[in-house]
């Protein structure tokens, strides 16, 4: 089939039976995550029930939610669309979120579990002040949350105009495209919030474990079909991909999005290499400070069943990232490069295009619609179980941290600060969804970059130093937090993402978050890792000896228990 013929095919519309069977596959989805959400509320009875699921869950269990929680609308959308419309460089998305793992394995999984309670704030504050770190670490938490959250919004509403087969000039219950994507952004921050504030981490977690099945059967049966399709010869698949990709050989060679040599520019060039250090060491290094990661290691009732749940995780999603290989090379091979951008620009609808078009291939038109509404309806199970996820984190952070031991000191009953965290829940759920309504034009993995970039420059040298270095204290810790923060927002702010990058030529729409003709960016980086990691762990050395405070006995304390696990909650 050929792009034309896939293109008139898009125009016509889903069919009204296809809308059905997506619609009536998704309400069974909400059906039973709501059936599990309200289960687990009446199992959560206690802080620790609703922050830490009780520390009920097995290695296993926690592994496959961690995956859940992980895989996201960014790896099964973003991903797949980044390698569907730039061959090799979108692929090193997918190396760099695996990669991610051994540091979290390594450094982080085992002490962080050993060492807090509910939050990561429990052990940045173990042997300092509590007040400056936990509000340093709460505002930092809420900050990296809501990023990621607009990823999985964006991709949800991008997501639905596809699903829905609204083209322009035509409508969906009265609806534009744009009108649809906006609705769909405002009902997956509901549910969001529905599934936090009713089921709490119990309730989460067993959302992601089915989840995390859903999404791995699903990208499976896609990998299967797309390999079949080639007599699973990837060097065939690859080679009709760059072909119908337009750019040739380019397609499988780096350059084509990151590091792009241009002729007679060097600036420009260097550039675009450093950009892509940047996103390397944002992917790499971010993972092991994300805060919705992070409390998923307190619901394990062991350390070793923490360090055998990332065991798990990593194995889960290595494969997983292979699988998006073929997804998003099969994408550019089969649905075509200019297809996929005319139904979304920053590609976030390849996977499920091409779950349409593998539909048609194997079992015609109605073989399409099935297998379009069944990824989709994984997608949509997909981001609302990481958005509740990320919802929880900084909702609980809020709460734990800033009401009940900042404000109030301590001294605050377990039900009242639950009630804060559900409060918050709610907060946090709406500036989310309005932020996701003004970004719906970037790409879903590099909204996550950014996020990842967020929490590698704030969260990880509070959290290694604290570890790790016995000098390290609460200036040192406040400063790292603060300084990486604001760096990274600050720089991200100034960058090409929020202005100045110009006109889509496919859309005619902005390339930036503001308007084409708004221009006020300085820093030329597109993530600001590079940069604002450094500051972040210059920040909290120089803001170390700048202070005198040290306790030696809380730092003994706190490395015996965080190598042992001796005194652990």
């Amino acid at each position: 089939m050929t792009v034309d013929t896939i293109l008139a095919a898009e125009a016509s519309g889903t069919s009204s039976g296809a809308r059905t069977l997506t619609i009536v596959l998704f309400l069974l989805f909400v059906a039973a995550t709501l059936g599990i959400t309200i289960w687990a509320s009446r199992q959560t009875r206690t802080a620790t029930d609703y922050y830490a699921g009780g520390r009920s869950f097995s290695g296993f269990q926690n592994g496959l939610a961690i995956g859940g929680d992980y895989m996201s609308a960014a790896s099964f959308l973003g991903i797949a669309g980044i390698i569907a419309l730039n061959g090799y460089d979108g692929f090193l998305y997918s190396i760099g979120f695996l990669v991610a793992w051994l540091v979290a394995l390594l450094l982080v999984a085992e002490p962080l579990r050993n060492s807090g309670r509910f939050t990561m704030a429990d052990v940045l504050s173990f042997r300092m002040r509590q007040r400056p770190v936990r509000t340093a670490a709460s505002l930092s938490t809420i900050v990296v949350s809501i990023f990621y959250l607009l990823a999985q919004m964006v991709g949800a509403g991008a997501l639905v105009a596809l699903l829905l087969g609204i083209k322009a000039g035509e409508t969906f219950l009265g609806m534009t495209a744009d009108t649809a994507k906006i609705v769909t952004i405002v009902m997956v921050g509901a549910l969001m919030i529905v599934y936090v504030t009713v089921g709490g981490m119990k309730g989460t977690t067993w959302v992601q474990i089915v989840k995390a099945a859903l999404l791995m059967t699903g990208a499976a049966l896609m990998t299967v079909l797309v390999l079949w399709k080639f007599n699973f010869n990837i060097s065939t698949m690859l080679g009709e991909a760059a072909e119908a990709s337009g750019k040739g050989s380019a397609f499988l060679e780096p350059g084509l999005r990151y590091g792009v040599e241009t002729a007679g520019d060097a600036t420009k060039t260097l550039i675009s290499k450093l950009d892509l250090i940047s996103l390397g060491l944002a992917l790499v290094l971010g993972t092991a400070g994300l805060p919705h990661i992070l409390i998923r290691f307190y619901t394990v009732p062991t350390a070793r069943a923490a360090r055998t749940s990332v065991n798990w995780a990593i194995t889960l999603i290595g494969i997983f990232y292979l699988m998006t290989l073929a997804l998003g090379f099969g994408a550019a091979a089969l649905v075509g490069g200019k297809a996929i951008a005319a139904q979304d620009a920053a590609g976030n609808t390849a996977a499920p295009q091409l779950a349409e078009e593998l539909g048609r291939e194997y079992a015609g038109d109605g073989g399409g619609a099935i297998l379009l509404a069944v990824i989709a309806a994984v997608a949509f199970a997909t981001i609302l179980a990481v958005v509740a996820g990320l919802t929880l984190a900084s909702s609980s952070s809020l709460a734990h941290d800033f009401y009940a031991n900042v404000i109030k000191r301590g001294q605050v009953d377990e039900r009242q600060e639950v009630n804060v965290a559900k409060i918050s829940a709610f907060v946090i759920g709406a500036i989310s969804i309005v932020l996701a309504i003004f970004a719906q034009q970037l790409n879903v993995a590099f909204l996550v970059a950014l996020a990842f970039a967020v929490a590698a420059s704030a969260n990880l040298p509070a959290i290694l130093l604290s570890l790790f270095w016995k000098r390290f204290n609460t200036t040192g810790a406040t400063a790292g937090i603060y300084g990486g923060l604001i760096a990274a927002v600050g720089l991200v702010f100034f960058s090409p993402v929020v202005s100045g990058k110009g006109v889509n030529p496919t859309t005619g729409k902005s390339l930036s978050l503001f308007p084409a003709d708004v221009d006020f960016h300085w820093f030329p980086l597109d993530n600001p890792g590079l940069v604002s990691i450094p500051i972040g762990f210059a920040c909290a050395i120089i803001g170390t000896y700048l202070s005198k405070e040290s306790d030696k006995d809380k730092w003994a304390e706190l490395e015996v228990r965080s190598l042992t696990g001796s005194g652990a909650v």
